[in-house]
């Protein structure tokens, strides 16, 4: 079984201690490639060298809205002069988030629009972070056109997701449909087009219900596909067959 892990940020301090480790346990569980998106100008470096380190880890360059008071102006020019030495496989994590309190929004937009405009200039997908902001990303998608891409761990309503389709974007979901509580997630999860969805994990962040608080890791991707799997019930290898093609169809990898 071959599974693609759409979001991982492998290169976090997390991992510093037993990055090896975390990487053979997802290669031994069938996790054969990871896309690891920068979140900051200094994780730009720490993305290519875990890229560099380990094959099959693929990177996308951007800077996210949870670091916008780290975020310079400046760094956006460093970000188009990346893209013009070193091709990523989107442009990302960009985005909008309303649900950290302090985020300077006005800030976020203007960030997130000028990363669309490159994503454009570039032709490269892009992977969006939407935490209670779809519709104000929506809104920019819909006005700075890009070649489709992933809204990451999607939480929105199933009038939302077909928007995002109808944009040529798939949908991501990793471990925050396992838990029981969340209804709503699970029956998206359920019941959107197979071929809408693809898994990732967001390690460290948004552990399965299985781990609980703990730190996540990529090869837990294995159990999120067989929830799936078992919510949809169908069987976990063509979960990872149809899983794994979107994510490599979205991104151009095919």
């Amino acid at each position: 079984m071959v599974l693609f892990d759409s979001h991982s940020h492998l290169d976090a301090g997390e991992f510093d201690v037993d990055r090896d480790a975390v990487v053979a346990r997802a290669l031994a569980a069938g996790v054969t490639t990871q896309v690891l998106p920068a979140v900051t100008r200094a994780g730009l470096d720490t993305v290519a060298a875990a890229c560099a380190r380990y094959p099959g880890c693929l990177p996308a360059w951007g800077l996210h809205p949870m670091y916008i008071d780290v975020h310079r102006e400046t760094h956006l020019a460093e970000l188009r002069q990346w893209l013009d030495t070193r091709r990523p496989v989107a442009i990302g994590e960009i985005g909008l988030d309303l649900f950290v309190r302090g985020l300077d929004f006005a800030r976020q937009e203007y960030f997130y629009v000028e990363q669309l405009k490159l994503a454009r200039a570039y032709d490269l997908p892009v992977l969006l972070h939407c935490r209670r902001a779809n519709d104000p990303i929506l809104k920019h998608l819909r006005r700075i056109r890009v070649p489709g891409g992933i809204a990451h761990a999607f939480s929105g309503s199933r009038q939302q997701a077909d928007e995002f389709l109808k944009l040529g974007f798939k949908l991501g979901f990793g471990g925050a449909f396992t838990w029981s509580r969340a209804t709503r997630l699970r029956e998206l999860a359920r019941d959107l087009p197979l071929q809408a969805i693809v898994l990732e994990t967001d390690s460290p962040d948004i552990p399965p219900a299985w781990i609980g608080r703990g730190r996540n890791e990529p090869a837990e991707l294995a159990g999120i596909a067989a929830a799936l799997a078992e919510l949809r019930g169908i069987a976990v290898e063509t979960v990872a067959q149809v899983t794994t093609a979107n994510a490599r169809a979205v991104l151009r990898l095919t």
